[in-house]
């Protein structure tokens, strides 16, 4: 019996791998042919001030701490002056089998026990071991996630369907059926690089993350498919804004936004997505814990200050690639959010040495 685990295990490795391989590949060539990449420019008030350039009318609030520690977390939060109330969704993600980069439990613990939150998570798309929700609980629970709190996979009973407004690619959502048992969802993101996004951060973990199985093969088909292989062919720009419209219509159904805040972990900073079962080493350094209100700001406070990094290159070729800058401008074109942001320094304190 454990033989056959363990050759069962070594197939699924390699059929994820070549699906890996073949979405790389795919992703790499449609970037590529078809799109042009956005320029990066920081949002930063301070930034753009110096620059000389001008401060738009409409900005967010960004709150930054370099204490990476579980009580950097908890400041990360308190300075949002956000409580939630009800029943808390924590939006995560588990990581895939095998990768290490995802959020450590012993990191996040003290928060998800302060609001008293249930971990969410949906399944995946292509395949992996998170594609089924038997699997996907095995991954939380081999990771640490049910050690610390209850673990809800949202679209284990299927799909439930929310609106996009005035939606260009997707009119609508097919999200975890489960996500309206939630009155608030706290969305905990390890801000990373992505073989098809560019980037992974707050947009998608609400977009993709918080969409059903079926719901994110939608939306990696600008709407077309619920066949995730069919992504290979979509242009990479209408990908890019069918997640900002996902994410749009998740925030339109948590009350505009108001039932919904956003932390952003920037660490074990890897060109790969914690979906990757054996994510690159990460080759800079640790940066912070951000927090806002605001996903489209807190993505690109993340995505500017790894272009102030030194040693943030890799990271930048891979967002270059996938013109994931785009997803961005699009998003607040569509209004979820401001670019322009002021970025607050909360780094008064400091904490335990939890990773």
């Amino acid at each position: 019996m454990e033989k056959k685990k363990k050759k069962f295990r070594l197939w699924h490795k390699v059929l994820l791998g070549i699906v890996l391989v073949v979405l790389i590949g795919g992703s790499a060539f449609r970037i590529h042919m078809r799109i042009t990449p956005e320029v990066h420019e920081s949002y930063n008030l301070q930034v753009m001030g110096e620059e000389g350039r001008k401060i738009p009318a409409n900005y967010s609030t960004v709150y930054m701490t370099t204490d990476i520690s579980s009580d950097g977390l908890l400041s990360a939060y308190d300075a949002l002056g956000v409580t939630p109330t009800g029943n808390v969704a924590v939006k995560l993600s588990t990581g895939e089998a095998g990768g290490n980069n995802y959020l450590s439990p012993k990191l996040i613990k003290k928060l998800v026990q302060k609001v008293d939150g249930t971990i969410v998570e949906c399944n995946t798309a292509y395949g992996g071991s998170r594609s089924s929700t038997a699997m996907h609980m095995q991954v939380a629970k081999d990771h640490g996630f049910t050690d610390i709190a209850d673990v809800d996979i949202m679209d284990a009973d299927g799909y439930k369907v929310i609106p996009v407004e005035n939606g260009t690619h997707i009119t609508e959502n097919w999200v975890g059926k489960n996500l309206e048992n939630y009155d608030f969802v706290m969305v905990l993101s390890h801000f990373k690089g992505h073989a098809m996004g560019g980037f992974g951060g707050a947009l998608k973990n609400i977009s993709i993350g918080i969409a059903s199985r079926e719901g994110k093969a939608r939306i990696h088909t600008g709407g077309e498919s619920t066949n995730f292989l069919l992504s290979l062919i979509t242009n990479q720009n209408v990908f890019l804004e069918s997640m900002a419209e996902a994410a749009k219509s998740v925030s339109d159904y948590e009350n505009k936004g108001e039932k919904m805040i956003y932390i952003s972990v920037m660490n074990r900073l890897s060109v790969d997505c914690d979906c990757d079962s054996s994510p690159a080493e990460p080759d800079m350094h640790d940066i912070g814990i951000l927090a806002s209100t605001d996903p489209v700001a807190l993505d690109q406070a993340c995505v500017d200050l790894v272009y102030e990094a030194k040693d943030g290159k890799s990271l930048e070729k891979r967002m270059e690639r996938q013109n994931g800058i785009h997803i961005l401008t699009y998003a607040e074109k569509i209004g979820l959010g401001n670019r322009a942001y002021k970025l607050i320094d909360i780094n008064e304190t400091k904490g335990d040495d939890d990773e």
